[in-house]
């Protein structure tokens, strides 16, 4: 099967890369801005004409898009993540041979929903934030387009390779510097928040699988559990070793170790990303000044329900979040 890639550079498309290089009976044609890819082209800037004519030359199958924005200014996330799709969209129609496309959405386009509960792929969206609204209009031209199409909904996802913006990859950066200067404190943002962590590793394996299948329409990928921020981070703290103090926000956050048990709610984990801590490789949407919160914060929970991508992929998650984050700090300790 020939797949042209998107976005291949990308937290989740570099792990998408080495998943499709993997498979012998895919042939794998990677399209980016980048000197690395096969093709050099911009989505943003480039015309659908233009884009349909590489298409023609290479004859995909599948197009996987794992390209767009995580951060930037409203003009420059609805550009990668609105303008870009629609690029897409257009020149597969355009295209001799129309191949299946596979697009890559997140659970921001959701917003607030209810907590204690899965949110399913029929909750109505009601992002909040420029990078929400961005990816759910991206959706939604998919959705529109008369194509062959899924769009995988990725929630938080985490794993190595993580940015160093998003919140794993700042608390591990965080620790690995407290430990090289004998310090005993972390700065964390609010921990409060529940999420659906996913490894990256297991979200490459839905997107290969949304890819070699017929499943259409919006498919959430998670892990179809929620946990506590300060619950996860705890889990990269202990294997960093750190002993000392976490603060969170205006306030100190003791470890086990300093409460005397080890099941204490006590530790560190969370970004902000349009309503609450935020999708682990995305910056909060402005700077957040001492005591005043982001615009539409707090979006206190977020947990996928997965019985679509269980039964229309096959798909299941294969990471345990505890490796998922020893692997994020093995490989902020080996960064030299």
């Amino acid at each position: 099967m020939r797949v042209l890639l998107l976005g291949a550079d990308g937290f989740i498309g570099r792990r998408v890369t080495d998943r499709l290089l993997m498979d012998q009976e895919l042939q794998v044609t990677v399209l980016g801005r980048r000197d690395s890819a096969d093709i050099r082209f911009d989505l943003t800037t480039g015309s659908p004409g233009a884009l349909a004519r590489f298409l023609d030359a290479v004859v995909p199958q599948v197009v996987i898009n794992c390209a767009g924005a995580t951060y930037g200014s409203s003009r420059t996330l609805i550009r990668s993540n609105t303008l870009a799709v629609a690029t897409v969209c257009e020149a597969i129609r355009r295209s001799r041979e129309p191949a299946r496309l596979v697009h890559v959405g997140s659970a921001a386009e959701y917003g607030p929903v209810p907590g204690g509960v899965p949110v399913s792929e029929q909750a109505e969206p009601r992002p909040v934030g420029p990078y929400g609204v961005s990816k759910l209009a991206g959706t939604e031209l998919v959705l529109a387009s008369g194509l062959d199409a899924a769009v995988l909904r990725v929630f938080d996802v985490v794993g190595p390779g993580a940015p160093t913006a998003s919140l794993f990859g700042r608390l591990a950066e965080g620790l690995r510097r407290a430990l090289e200067r004998d310090e005993n404190q972390v700065r964390m943002p609010d921990l409060s928040g529940y999420r659906d962590f996913v490894d990256v590793r297991d979200v490459a394996r839905a997107i290969q699988a949304a890819a070699v299948s017929a499943a259409t329409g919006v498919i959430n990928v998670g892990s179809g559990h929620a946990v506590r921020a300060r619950d996860a981070a705890q889990l990269l703290v202990r294997a960093s070793g750190f002993e000392g103090s976490i603060v969170e926000e205006n306030r100190q956050v003791l470890l086990p170790a300093q409460t005397g048990g080890p099941h204490a709610d006590h530790l560190p984990g969370h970004h902000h990303h349009q309503g609450g801590p935020y999708l682990p490789g995305h910056r909060p949407e402005g700077p957040r000044t001492e005591g005043r919160p982001v615009p539409g914060e707090p979006v206190a929970w977020r947990q996928a329900d997965v019985r679509t991508a269980r039964d229309r992929l096959g798909w299941r998650t294969q990471v345990p979040l505890e490796e998922s984050l020893g692997d994020v700090w093995l490989e902020t300790a080996c960064r030299v």
